[in-house]
């Protein structure tokens, strides 16, 4: 079967890795850097595309209507918040999508900024320096610190990541809380977690939250005015998952005011976030640019699976994760 597959816009240095290899299984292959292009742009470059991988480039109805022959939409990462899915399953169109090639990465990095703020390691180089220039200890900013055994970790959403956080975790001593509606029994068992609670009790209860949960209607803003209140004024706030999880401007005020200890962020609402981005001003704010997900070994692995649904693709096999499997054909 002849394909043709046609790459919106792309975060590697560049795709001549994948042309090679879609040369050899005589795939019709193109790409371009179309995120910040107009629709009608990435409507004339895709237009007769049999497979669409797309980045950050939105599939909207307007795009999804210019399209001819598309029968599959890979998107390049772990969550979809930039695709249409209701669009996209109106159309017959199957979204595929990559939920497994960075498990390990986001996890460490979950893990790496809890440890960060239960340590205090950022805010003590800067106690280091202050000491340094006088010429004797001052840890006055540097403390209180914590001991991590016994205190409780609440897990927000204990999927492939969240549940990954608690495994490598266990040996710390740390209690769990999980919030994940979504577990089956089957699931729970295998986790060996007895029970989970709602949010209201995670938040209230945890010395550590980490969210790892994907973008929905329900989890936009789950960390708010209202759930911050809940948290003690001694807990951390970590979010390795989508920036718009968290309200940033609320938890700016909680952590101006020290209604908690401090937050590790990661993902924002608008990448890169504007110079005024209330969190860069404030001492008790780890930031991290997005990168969560990066390892030499994740970037090249979600290459090669990429490459492996069009195997599939161009085999008449489904794709291995696929958001609305309705639209498969049996």
């Amino acid at each position: 079967m002849s394909v043709k597959c046609v790459v919106t816009d792309y975060i590697e240095p560049d795709l001549d890795w994948e042309a090679a290899e879609m040369a050899k299984r005589g795939v019709d292959f193109a790409c371009h850097q179309l995120k910040f292009a107009p629709v009608e742009e990435v409507i004339a470059a895709t237009r007769d595309a049999d497979v669409v991988v797309v980045n950050m480039v939105k599939v909207t109805p307007e795009l999804i209507a210019g399209w001819e022959k598309c029968r599959l939409v890979i998107r390049h990462g772990v969550g979809y918040d930039n695709v249409d899915v209701a669009a996209l399953t109106d159309a017959g169109i199957p979204l595929c999508y990559i939920p497994d090639y960075c498990v390990e990465e986001v996890a460490e990095q979950a893990i790496a900024l809890i440890l960060a703020c239960a340590r205090r390691v950022v805010g003590s180089r800067k106690v280091l320096e202050e000491s340094s220039a006088r010429g004797q200890w001052d840890f006055a900013r540097a403390i209180p610190v914590f001991q991590m055994a016994g205190r409780t970790l609440g897990i927000l959403g204990c999927g492939r990541i969240g549940s990954r956080v608690r495994q490598k975790l266990q040996s710390f001593g740390l209690k769990f809380l999980v919030c994940d509606p979504y577990l089956g029994k089957e699931r729970l068992a295998e986790l060996g977690i007895e029970q989970t609670v709602d949010k209201e009790t995670l938040f209230r209860e945890s010395d550590y939250v980490t969210i790892h949960t994907p973008l929905t209607a329900e989890t936009r803003h789950i960390v708010n005015r209202e759930t911050l209140k809940l948290m003690k004024p001694t807990a951390y706030l970590v979010n390795t998952a989508r920036g718009p999880m968290v309200d940033h401007e609320a938890l700016a005020e909680a952590l101006r005011e020290n209604r908690i200890a401090g937050a590790a962020i990661d993902v924002f609402d608008k990448e890169p976030p504007d110079p005024d981005y209330p969190l860069f001003s404030l001492p008790n704010a780890i930031l991290t640019p997005h990168l969560a997900w990066y390892s030499e070994d994740a970037a090249w692995r979600i290459r090669e699976i990429i490459v492996l649904e069009v195997d599939r693709f161009g085999a008449g096999q489904p794709p291995r994760y696929c958001v609305n499997p309705g639209t498969l054909k049996h």
